[in-house]
């Protein structure tokens, strides 16, 4: 096994996919949108976006950069009208540039249609080649365009209804918010792959009630909205004038929400597909403690994805927990590199060992996935060198050996240190003392017990076995698009 990436740490988690958000009157639509994608700014950190509606026109600002970098008080003040949508970006499709930041605002046939996306469609490859075919003229190489051309190209009279034929017709994952003149639209894919909630915020003195959507419910509580529900998969919601409707353009796939949600997408304080993700991460700790138990002096969470499993096991297992590594919250995007070559900088600027926590004893560290590696053996490393006389390290979901498809930015499979080696081969590559991940089953478990609701959880990036099949874009698209 080689070091090819030591420099790479970026690489070695999961990329968070995107956050979406919509408002639905409100007269400060845009305030109340940029505070919703603060929330969810864990989300992606590429880009951000909010575009808003008067009646009239839809108004659009974008910035490279973080939420709080772009809006400001005086960019807020361009964004008028009482509906709004936004979105914060890490691409997983489309060029990493302004051009793809969202949302994309498309002058269509259908009319103004603003879009923000949450995921990724598969095999569509081709789809914008035949469509441009047929006149379509895209503005950005992001995927999530082509939901909007599709719309521009259906043959239903409706609005509602073209929007509902175009998400009949695309495969993979999007939890989708949608904004024209004067209404708001919000959808999942069938299955279910990425979270989207609905909220309310009471209308002050017999004022009409405010509706908001969010990808993580986390974002409700700042806006004082009370959580009402999901979006169910399969299900177009509409907000206008005339209230709330709803309909649903596909139930006949199964649900299968994206697991890693759970493991470590959303935030702690966030409900998603029905369950608190505290209370599956606790949960996880727990199991792993079941299945894995070593003796040891201290549980150590890598923080902060893995503190609240950390938690857990501590409470399971009897072993008392403490923070023996101390993050650094300010550590930007990017930092000033040493002249001079040090080994394991980049993660000794984000991670500090405590001496005095950790010197002597047996630690068992707790982190929410391996993906290459090569973090992990720096940490193992540095809470080795503060003097611990084991490191044990145990991972609350089980090895990753699959790529995702869903709007996650994976590494190949050569990357996935978990596909291409044993758990032995990793814990010397590593260099632990021991190394063990939670069973697929505890997992499942962790998301599922005590739960009134079922779920169907996706665990290809665990198994590679997907809940979609590649489609053949001549079966998706119209005829007369293909023409």
């Amino acid at each position: 096994m080689s070091d090819t990436h030591e420099a790479d740490d970026h690489l070695d988690k999961l990329r968070e996919e995107c956050g979406v958000m919509a408002i639905y009157n409100h007269p400060d639509a845009a305030r109340l949108t940029y505070w919703g994608l603060y929330s969810l700014q864990h989300r992606g950190q590429e880009s951000g976006g909010i575009a808003t509606a008067d009646g009239e026109e839809i108004h659009d600002l974008k910035g490279m950069g973080l939420v709080s970098e772009i809006f400001t008080d005086p960019v807020l003040a361009q964004l008028p009208g009482q509906l709004a949508i936004g979105h914060t970006r890490y691409s997983t499709t489309g060029d990493s540039a302004l051009l793809n930041a969202q949302p994309i605002k498309v002058e269509s046939t259908k009319g103004l249609i603003a879009i923000a996306h949450n995921g990724n469609l598969v095999n569509l490859g081709t789809a914008r080649e035949r469509l441009e075919r047929d006149g379509a003229i895209f503005q950005t190489t992001s995927d999530s365009e082509i939901i909007v051309q599709l719309i521009a190209h259906s043959k239903h009279s409706t609005l509602v209804d073209c929007i509902a034929d175009s998400l009949g017709q695309v495969d993979g994952a999007f939890s989708i918010v949608m904004m024209t003149r004067n209404r708001i639209f919000a959808a999942r894919d069938p299955h279910g792959f990425r979270p989207l909630s609905m909220g309310r915020i009471a209308g002050l003195e017999g004022a009409p009630d405010t509706f908001v959507f969010a990808s993580e419910t986390c974002a409700f509580d700042l806006l004082h909205a009370k959580y009402e529900r999901d979006v169910e998969p399969g299900e177009l919601v509409m907000v206008s004038e005339d209230g709330v409707t709803s309909r649903y353009f596909n139930k006949d796939v199964q649900e299968s929400s994206c697991i890693f949600e759970h493991v470590y997408f959303a935030r702690p304080d966030s409900r998603i597909f029905g369950r608190w993700v505290q209370k599956s991460r606790d949960e996880m700790g727990r199991q792993l403690a079941r299945e894995s138990a070593v003796p040891a002096d201290v549980i150590v969470p890598v923080p902060d994805s893995g503190v609240t499993a950390a938690i857990g096991y501590a409470s399971e297992s009897g072993i008392p927990f403490n923070f023996g590594l101390i993050r650094n919250h300010y550590v930007g995007r990017t930092f000033i590199q040493p002249e001079q070559r040090v080994r394991d900088f980049g993660v000794r600027m984000k991670l500090n060992p405590v001496r005095a926590l950790l010197e002597g004893k047996r630690v068992i560290l707790i982190d929410d996935s391996i993906i290459r590696g090569t973090t992990s053996r720096k940490i193992v490393r540095m809470v080795r060198a503060a003097g611990a006389a084991e490191v044990h390290m145990r991972i609350s979901c089980p090895p990753t050996i699959s790529p995702c498809f869903y709007g996650v930015d994976t590494p190949s499979t050569k990357d996935l240190i978990a596909a291409n080696n044993s758990v032995e081969e990793i814990r010397q590559f590593i260099e632990a003392d021991s190394l063990a991940y939670l069973s697929l089953e505890g997992v499942v478990h962790s998301c599922t017990v005590d739960d009134a609701k079922p779920v169907g959880y996706c665990t290809a990036c665990y198994t590679g076995k997907y809940p979609t099949q590649w489609v053949d874009v001549e079966e998706i698209l119209p005829a007369a698009v293909l023409a």
